[in-house]
């Protein structure tokens, strides 16, 4: 019927059967069909015909006014398809410290990824000062920082704590030690972050409070480097406890020893996004299922 009714508003809406078929593309006893069967359907004359003038019936006013109500609704109809087949192609701009990066974005880009698979991501790095000046400018639809923003005109989520926790390969010969303190830090070989990333100024700032010199073979900016390089050069590392789960240890042929002190270099990873930033639904979607994820890792920590 809805195809009846189209045929019948055009009718009314250009007074003519002529001009009407021209625009539906049709000929005009064929829109003549068309308009009886929908007077056959409906059980009302819609047209008082006056030779080949149409003058409109009562109810046939009321049925072009259903009529027009069906149209915009079709066309609100299609116009939310189009939108939302357009929303699910949206590229979520997400800012990230170059540690978050490298350990705690794609935790979280997996996990969205898999439930999202047509999602489009597009990551942008820097420090996280560079960062959360990208997302007050609006240049970034969120920021993803080890560390908890408080700035008016910014909303920030705190998603986890995490600190740092000494790493030695498996076949090291201090990895099965049981007395570690943060005496055993010294003059141990150690492969750093480089300087200027938070995490080396944690480290830094710890070292000074213990009075510690480590034996430094590299400093390094990339996470996975140090990971690789660990085992052939027969060093430590100090690396954040929330990448450091027991398959991805053992994958690596490592171990994560625990030294109270460490907890000293806690710092809170968040996720933070402008007030006044008009956020698609795919990136208020990339947030409030970030913070769901976090969440739950929360609950599997506390139990750890």
């Amino acid at each position: 019927m809805l195809d009846l009714l189209e045929s019948f508003a055009s009718v009314v809406e250009l007074t003519s059967l002529n001009q009407a078929s021209k625009r539906l593309n049709i000929s005009q006893p064929a829109l003549s069909r068309q308009i009886s069967k929908l007077e056959a359907e409906l059980g009302v004359e819609l047209f008082i015909r006056h030779g080949k003038r149409l003058e409109l019936t009562r109810v046939g006013q009321l049925t072009y006014e259903f009529a027009l109500d069906i149209r915009n609704r079709q066309l609100d109809f299609l116009k939310s398809i189009a939108d939302y087949k357009a929303e699910g192609h949206a590229t979520v701009t997400i800012g990230a410290s170059l540690t978050t990066l490298q350990t705690t974005l794609p935790l979280f880009v997996s996990l969205y990824v898999k439930k999202h698979p047509e999602a489009n991501l597009k990551a942008v790095t820097g420090k996280t000062h560079e960062i959360v000046s990208r997302v007050r400018e609006q240049s970034v639809d969120l920021g993803l920082v080890a560390d908890a923003i408080r700035e008016p005109g910014l909303i920030c989520i705190p998603l986890f704590a995490d600190h740092l926790q000494l790493v030695l390969p498996q076949n090291h010969e201090l990895a099965g030690c049981r007395d570690w303190s943060m005496a055993r830090l010294n003059g141990l070989p150690m492969l750093l972050f480089s300087k200027g990333t938070w995490y080396r100024k944690l480290i830094d700032d710890l070292f000074r409070r213990y009075r510690i010199m480590p034996d430094i073979r590299m400093e390094i900016d990339s996470f996975e480097a140090i990971v690789r390089l660990l085992s052939t050069s027969h060093a430590a590392a100090l690396l954040p406890k929330s990448y450091l789960r027991p398959e991805w240890l053992q994958d690596n042929k490592l171990v994560a020893i625990h030294l109270k002190e460490l907890k000293q270099t806690e710092r809170i990873t968040s996720i933070v996004y402008s007030e006044q930033a008009a956020l698609s639904h795919a990136a208020k979607r990339f947030i409030e299922e970030t913070a769901q994820a976090a969440t739950t890792w929360n609950h599997i920590f506390k139990k750890e």
